[in-house]
């Protein structure tokens, strides 16, 4: 019997100490890996910081967000690959890396295609562009949200920039995009593709000559102290699409899926709201500093550029679909 009560005991502190193991096992928070490539102070740092905040509040104890910016991680060439081997979770790419996996994407890079970001933003809450949020997933790609960063203006290491002929000839550090490419080969350029972290040594030795950014990439870059003159053109949108593996998200439970959608929701609200101040605030700011030029173009100005990269449409319009580019050009008109 004494030896029957100690088997028992030791059985019930096995179970006891299983039991434990199993509730520390149930308890510990799934982690997700946000990578991004740019500085914290940049909307899109303020983006990925926000989701934290809301993700982990809404999922206590559930999830813990990790942030990893300015490339700590991934670089631009790498974290695609690293989000579909599962090393990453979630990452926010520019909507020009997306061409090898749908060439609808590329309606986003054609030059002069959105007049401002609040067309852009009527054209991403659309059915067409919301659509455009799954159009990866049979290549294991779920996009969650559009997150603004801003228009692009042109910038060289020349004292002038004003009409396309200002360019020919100079190199121009590019995204990884066919669109881009072309864009700059019409305006008798050489585009150079290097990733985001290079850009400024690129620029500051001369390997390139210029470069093509939104005024919160600039100022947070410090890409103003090695260029000349940059040339207000607003000609094109950096934007991203914040994306996760698709195995993984439709993998996670309900519940905690839809709570990670209403952060999301609340984190693309804040950063697209900050793009528009932080990018007015920058360019201020690189004015105020007064080591590059900052020339307005005319109205004649930019129907020069828009005439001279309009030929790019037609070069991709067959893989991109008519249809979504008239939805895209119909944002432009306000409902």
């Amino acid at each position: 019997m004494k030896f029957s009560t100690t088997r028992l005991a030791a059985s019930l502190g096995l179970s006891l100490t299983l039991g434990l193991a199993a509730m520390t096992a149930q308890a510990a928070p799934t982690v997700i890996k946000f990578s991004h490539v740019v500085a914290e102070s940049t909307p899109k740092g303020q983006g990925a910081l926000k989701f934290k905040e809301l993700a982990e509040a809404a999922l206590p104890g559930q999830i813990e967000v990790q942030v990893f910016p300015n490339s700590q991680l991934f670089g631009d060439g790498k974290e695609m690959e690293a989000l579909l081997l599962g090393d990453v979770q979630i990452i926010a790419p520019s909507l020009a890396k997306f061409d090898r996996y749908t060439k609808k994407l590329q309606v986003f890079d054609l030059p002069f295609m959105f007049d401002d970001v609040a067309a852009l933003d009527r054209f991403q809450a659309s059915p067409a562009g919301q659509e455009l949020l799954d159009s990866m997933k049979s290549k294991g790609i779920q996009g969650l949200a559009y997150w603004h960063n801003g228009m692009k203006q042109m910038s060289t290491n020349k004292d002038q920039l004003v009409r396309p002929e200002d360019i020919k000839g100079l190199k121009f550090r590019i995204q990884s995009s066919d669109v881009l490419e072309a864009q700059f080969r019409q305006l008798g350029a050489n585009p150079q593709k290097l990733a985001f972290s290079e850009v400024y040594q690129a620029l500051q030795t001369g390997v390139v000559d210029g470069a093509e950014n939104p005024w919160s990439n600039i100022y947070s870059q410090k890409l103003h102290e090695v260029q000349k003159t940059i040339a207000v053109t607003n000609h094109g949108a950096l934007d991203y699409m914040v994306i996760t593996n698709a195995g993984w998200w439709d993998g996670l439970p309900e519940n905690v899926r839809e709570a990670l959608k209403k952060a999301m929701a609340g984190a693309t609200e804040h950063a697209n709201k900050l793009a528009a101040q932080i990018n007015d605030r920058d360019q201020k700011r690189i004015a105020e500093a007064g080591k590059a030029k900052i020339q307005t173009l005319s109205k004649e100005d930019i129907a020069a550029w828009r005439t001279a990269m309009h030929p790019v449409w037609e070069k991709f319009q067959d893989g991109i679909g008519k249809d979504l580019i008239d939805a895209a050009q119909a944002s432009n008109q306000p409902s």
